[in-house]
């Protein structure tokens, strides 16, 4: 794939910058000297650059948990949301006041996976944060820690990073951590890893080998940060995982040095439903198919119908997202479905002309029209993919 550094940073007019508690923290508090070479960094990028940011912050969690003395991540989620609760106005003020040196305002954003997942309140966001984007805002977008349940979190702010990328159709995503990137092995534990400075594909290979151990502060290790770049490669944004502590760090990538490593974007881009389809809704349930739906799904680009339906797990209603598996359980696809689970039971098996004498009425002929179902397999992608 013929990308240099150059092709990817040269187009670029807004980028999603996300900053992890590694970086945030230090062990009085918050890293407030990082938190200034940061704001100077972005309003300078604005001002020589025309650049739209939007900051993807960790830290509330990591700053209350200073402020309390406390030395390990809580474990009960009302723990952790008491932190956040404690933490998040010390880290708004230390933007807000760093910020404020170079002219520049910002807003808070708190969002629940909650928040994107309903289609409505998802285009209440974007549209939220256009405006401020064009009142010249920096949104700075965290989890809304103090009110989320296990139900709808993110599982880490590298996964919000991506869903806010995809939702404000971002450019490019530059996530800062305290380490220089990507190694091929754990930089903690094998002194002799080597950084790897492009990753054309994330592949199944990669993601075995990347560290899945979070630092003391924050949830997610370099195996989330993988993951979130291969979910916004999908949709054709580059990401760039580079050293947050770093000095002029973020100057010194849009200037083309090799800083970190470069997660080049899928030539093919996933269609912007659909990949809020894939990563954003939370599956509610699973749908088990026969070999031949599996075929009429994975092969000929079909909608999926009662009569290639063998087993349904879980409740959901109409609209909610659900797995669709093969009698193997192997995961090959995810969609919105048009009937509740209860009533997907009663049809299972049959064709669609019998769901009204079934049911005793009729939505859709299909369980999962085909607009609405995004295959997981990579070998099928090319089918779902195109324009925004």
């Amino acid at each position: 794939m013929a990308y240099s550094r150059e092709d990817i940073l040269h187009p670029v007019k807004r980028v999603v910058i996300k900053i992890g508690s590694g970086a945030l923290t230090v062990k009085d508090g918050l890293n407030l000297e990082l938190i200034h070479a940061l704001s100077e960094d972005i309003c300078t990028l604005i001002t020589k650059r025309g650049l739209e940011t939007v900051l993807v912050s960790s830290g509330a969690i990591a700053c209350g948990m200073k402020k309390m003395g406390l030395s390990q991540r809580p474990q009960s989620i009302s723990q952790q949301q008491a932190a956040a609760a404690i933490g998040q106005s010390s880290l708004m003020l230390a933007y807000e006041e760093s910020f404020q040196r170079h002219g520049q305002k910002v807003a808070q954003v708190l969002v629940t996976r909650d928040d994107l997942t309903n289609r409505r309140r998802y285009i209440n966001t974007r549209n939220t944060i256009f405006t401020l984007l064009n009142w010249k805002v920096i949104p700075i977008i965290n989890e809304n820690d103090t009110v989320v349940t296990d139900e709808i979190k993110f599982g880490d702010n590298d996964n919000l990073s991506a869903m806010i990328a995809n939702l404000v159709e971002s450019h490019l995503v530059i996530n800062l951590t305290n380490t220089d990137g990507l190694f091929d092995d754990d930089p903690r534990l094998n002194k002799d890893s080597r950084l790897i400075p492009v990753v054309e594909k994330v592949t199944s290979s990669l993601e075995k080998r990347a560290s899945s151990i979070p630092g003391d502060l924050g949830k997610g290790g370099m195996e989330s940060k993988l993951f979130a770049a291969k979910h916004a490669a999908l949709r054709g944004i580059p990401t760039i995982i580079a050293n947050g502590l770093k000095v002029n760090i973020l100057n010194a990538i849009f200037e083309g040095k090799h800083e970190g490593t470069l997660f080049l974007p899928q030539p093919i881009r996933m269609q912007s439903r659909k990949h809020w389809i894939a990563f954003t809704k939370s599956p509610k349930g699973k749908i088990v198919v026969d070999e031949g739906a599996e075929d009429a799904l994975l092969h000929k680009g079909k909608s999926l119908l009662p009569s290639g339906i063998t087993s349904v797990y879980g409740r959901f209603s109409i609209g909610n997202s659900v797995t669709v598996v093969n009698k193997k359980e192997k995961d090959i696809a995810i969609g919105l479905v048009n009937y509740q689970s209860i009533d997907v039971e009663k049809v299972k098996g049959h064709k669609s002309s019998e769901i009204e004498r079934l049911l005793g009425y009729k939505h859709e002929d299909e369980i999962i029209h085909k607009d609405n179902l995004v295959l997981l397999d990579e070998e099928q992608r090319s089918t779902q993919h195109g324009s925004p």
